[in-house]
């Protein structure tokens, strides 16, 4: 018969191994099409799709409901171990037909972030009502990816600020009820197309309890931005197994404070200030490289501060600096990716204050 103080060890040591076992953190993988026709850049095939489905199950993975699991992270509940979430952007029709069945199977819930402008005009290439119903009742979810997939920051020619809000309001004000409407609800979460947001946008999301989700690439924690997320793309370039497996490794990076100057690059060279919490990390580890110009220049200037400047100013559209470092098991990287637009005069976007 045990006594008091075994009964005490043994209830440390299973929270001990409770411990071990949660997880802070979430990777959010994040595909378009399933399909061999549609563009490579944005599609896996159904064989490709088959390969990572099959790995996150043999693998010991635990995919999670989404809105779910941010609610915990938000609220510091812990994850169980190996946590990941499946989204899909675009609401495509090849995920129902190549990517359904094969999440089915595996009984793998899903979210798929919605543009409702031609699923209500019912387009061939993109899912009904009836067939998001259908996925629903196996564990898919359906969110919000505007009306059109605009560029939100763009203002139409002669667009005052205050048209361009109005219109993006309409954007994102119209699929929430759309969704309550044919779905009977909505999990209040929005993928921004393209990735692009700003400040006004992203209080827009935060009066109306929305997550959203941008494109800069990483793993989502207590920590994070919650109108501002990150995914890890698994699609095109990013498809193959060996790119995935260390995604799926990832941890958030352990940063105290982040300074990017904004959303917006210019004509100089963009840089970003990071600096960590305190603890035992391989900080000569870090590096950080700049989207089509390899590494950039580390400027330590305290033990735990860098800034990270890239070699020559961005081109027009988007570019991004991402960092890593392997943790003290050299099993996992921590990462960190953040991502600027670099825009042109007669894109016609909103002031780089707003």
């Amino acid at each position: 018969m045990l006594s008091k103080f075994h009964y005490g060890i043994l209830f440390g040591a299973m929270s001990v191994s409770m411990a071990v076992q949660a997880q802070d953190y979430l990777p959010v993988l994040q595909y378009h099409h399933v399909s061999v026709s549609s563009p490579k850049s944005t599609s896996v095939t159904p064989e490709q799709f088959t390969e990572h489905m099959d790995y996150l199950k043999n693998a010991g993975f635990q995919v999670v409901d989404l809105r779910s699991a941010l609610d915990d992270l938000q609220a510091h509940k812990a994850l169980p171990e190996k946590a990941v979430a499946i989204s899909f952007d675009d609401a495509y029709r090849s995920i129902y037909q190549a990517g359904f069945p094969i999440l089915k199977e595996r009984n793998f819930p899903f979210t798929v972030f919605i543009n409702t402008e031609p699923v209500e005009r019912k387009s061939r290439s993109f899912l009904t009502w009836e067939q998001m119903k259908e996925m629903e009742a196996s564990g898919g979810v359906f969110a919000n990816h505007t009306i059109r997939h605009p560029y939100m920051l763009r203002k139409e020619e002669g667009e005052s600020d205050d048209a361009w809000l109005s219109r993006m309001t309409k954007e994102v004000d119209t699929v929430e009820a759309l969704l309550i409407k044919n779905l009977g609800h909505s999990p209040k979460m929005l993928a921004y197309p393209y990735g692009e947001s700003n400040r006004t946008i992203r209080t827009m999301m935060e009066e109306r309890g929305v997550m959203a989700f941008g494109q800069q690439s990483g793993v989502v924690s207590a920590d994070s931005d919650f109108e501002n997320l990150p995914r890890f793309p698994a699609s095109g370039a990013y498809a193959k197994l060996s790119t995935l497996k260390t995604k799926l490794d990832a941890k958030p990076m352990p940063l105290l404070a982040e300074q990017a100057g904004g959303d917006f690059a210019t004509d100089k060279p963009v840089s970003i200030r990071l600096t960590f919490k305190d603890g035992k990390y391989r900080l000569k580890d870090l590096v950080c490289y700049v989207a089509g110009q390899g590494k950039a220049s580390l400027d330590w200037v305290s033990e735990n501060e860098v800034i990270a400047t890239a070699s020559k100013p961005f081109g027009v559209g988007r570019g991004r600096i991402n960092c890593t470092m392997p943790d003290n098991s050299a099993k996992h990287y921590y990462w960190y990716s953040n991502v600027w637009i670099r825009s042109a005069p007669d894109q016609g976007y909103v002031s780089e204050k707003s």
